[in-house]
C-alpha cells in the first residue's frame, strides 16, 4: 500500500516536467513497477534498491530542468555541461546542481546553479540581504537581480532557493552571459 502511494507521488512529481519526463518515463515507470512487484513478492531489499534507482532517475530529470536555465554561449564561446556536477551533492545535504563551463578566446569560466540545498538556504541571510551584501563587496545588477562581486566572482540567490555563481573569468564576459538568463522563470523551477 505504501509503495503504491510512493509510486503515485512520483508520478505526480514527474508530471510538471513533461518534456523531460517523456524521454525517461518508461524507465522510471518500469523501475517503480519493479519495486512494487518486489514488494508484493516480499523482497523488501530489492524494492528499496529499485526505489533508490527511481529516485536517482528522478533527480536526473530535475537536474536536466535546472540545466535549461544555464545561458547559451555567446558568439565565439562554447559551453559544456559538467556531467559530474551532481556527484557529492549528498555530502552537502542534497539538492540539485547544474554547471556549465564556458570557453572562448579570453579564457574559461563556470556558471553553477544550485537549488534546494541546505548550504544555499544558509546563504540566504547573506545574499538575501542587500545591506549585508553591500558590506561584503560591490553589487552588480543583472536583470533586476543583485549579484555580489567578490574579486570578480559573482553570486546571487534567486527566489531564496537557487544559488547562481559565475566564477573564474572576466567579469564583463560573465555578466554578458548572465544577462541572457530568465531569473523570474528560474524562481518557478520545480514548482
Amino acid at each position: 500500500m505504501r509503495l503504491t502511494a510512493i509510486a503515485a507521488a512520483v508520478t505526480l512529481a514527474v508530471s510538471p516536467l513533461p518534456a523531460l519526463a517523456d524521454s525517461h518515463e518508461d524507465e522510471i515507470m518500469a523501475t517503480l513497477q519493479s519495486a512494487m512487484d518486489a514488494y508484493g513478492a516480499g523482497d523488501i531489499q530489492y524494492a528499496l534498491d529499485e526505489l533508490a534507482y527511481a529516485q536517482q532517475l528522478l533527480n536526473g530529470l530535475v537536474a536536466e530542468g535546472l540545466q535549461g536555465f544555464l545561458p547559451a554561449a555567446l558568439d565565439g564561446w562554447t559551453m559544456t555541461i559538467d556531467p559530474d556536477a551532481a556527484q557529492g551533492m549528498g555530502f552537502i545535504g542534497g539538492g540539485t546542481i547544474a554547471r556549465g563551463e564556458y570557453c572562448g578566446a579570453s579564457g574559461c569560466f563556470t556558471i553553477t546553479l544550485m537549488a534546494d540545498n541546505p548550504m544555499v538556504t544558509s546563504m540566504g541571510a547573506m545574499l538575501g540581504n542587500a545591506q549585508m551584501m553591500a558590506a561584503m563587496g560591490p553589487i552588480v545588477r543583472i536583470n533586476r537581480q543583485s549579484f555580489l562581486n567578490q574579486d570578480g566572482d559573482l553570486s546571487a540567490l534567486i527566489g531564496n532557493r537557487i544559488l547562481v555563481q559565475a566564477e573564474d573569468g572576466d567579469t564583463d564576459i560573465m555578466v554578458q552571459h548572465l544577462e541572457q538568463m530568465d531569473f523570474r522563470e528560474m524562481m518557478m523551477f520545480g514548482m
